[in-house]
């Protein structure tokens, strides 16, 4: 991508505007924000990485990764400008492969279908762990008043993506009604997947509407906690805001 690069970062300068980068993202003041330098740098000692991507000068992403269970690499954070997220995340799976690592996690909020989307669709990971609420009450200007429920991610770092698509949920039956009143999940007749609506945007309903946001948090997590009991994987992700769920997904 012309005029962008991404580069690991150690230096205490640089670790402090990835710092004010997150804080600007998760919209919390800069004297509190969500991932303070010194905890970068620490990090960073410790054989994790923070990579940051920069238009020209300008800082336009950052990611942080560190070293999980058996060798393989957990991504705590990675937020960057419209664009440039594939290009971060393939920075991470560079480092880590690098570092002979096979997997990397991390988690996202499974209400945000853009983010699910990348995940799933373009990276070619799949959900395999439904956390409720994981972190408890959360205080930024993104999350604040939801339950912070995550979906852990799964990507094998040396797999390719065979398609952006989903299995057509055509005419399957509603299981689920979703607090608008239309289906919110469907199931096929030979029980290989489940699909699950989520809203068009979570971020604005819960700005807008915190309550009725809840209420589709609560409905989501039904969905997803019964599949997922029942050896269902989140390995989708429709451009119309459906996951696909399918039973028995190699991870």
């Amino acid at each position: 991508m012309t005029g962008v690069s991404i580069r690991t970062v150690h230096d205490v300068t640089g670790l402090a505007a990835v710092t004010d980068y997150f804080s600007d993202v998760w919209q919390t003041p800069r004297s509190a924000p969500p991932y303070p330098a010194e905890v970068l740098h620490s990090l960073v000692h410790a054989g994790g990485a923070v990579h940051a991507a920069y238009d020209g000068t300008r800082l336009a992403g950052a990611s942080v990764a560190v070293f999980g269970a058996q060798g393989d690499t957990y991504s705590l954070v990675a937020a960057a400008d419209q664009g440039l997220g594939y290009a971060v995340k393939q920075a991470q799976r560079a480092w880590a492969l690098g570092l002979g690592a096979r997997i990397m996690r991390w988690t996202f909020d499974p209400l945000v279908g853009r983010n699910a989307r990348f995940n799933l669709a373009k990276l070619g990971a799949a959900g395999t762990e439904y956390l409720v609420d994981f972190y408890g009450p959360m205080a930024d200007g993104v999350n604040d008043g939801d339950e912070s429920d995550r979906l852990t991610v799964t990507w094998e770092l040396g797999a390719s993506v065979t398609s952006y698509e989903t299995p057509d949920r055509g005419g399957a039956p509603a299981t689920h009604r979703a607090p608008d009143g239309d289906p919110l999940a469907r199931r096929d007749l030979d029980d290989r997947h489940v699909w699950c609506r989520v809203p068009e945007d979570i971020v604005k309903l819960r700005a807008a509407d915190p309550v009725l946001a809840l209420r589709w948090r609560h409905a989501v997590r039904e969905v997803f906690t019964e599949a997922f009991a029942q050896g269902f994987r989140a390995t989708g992700m429709s451009r119309d805001g459906w996951y696909t769920l399918s039973r028995g997904a190699a991870v």
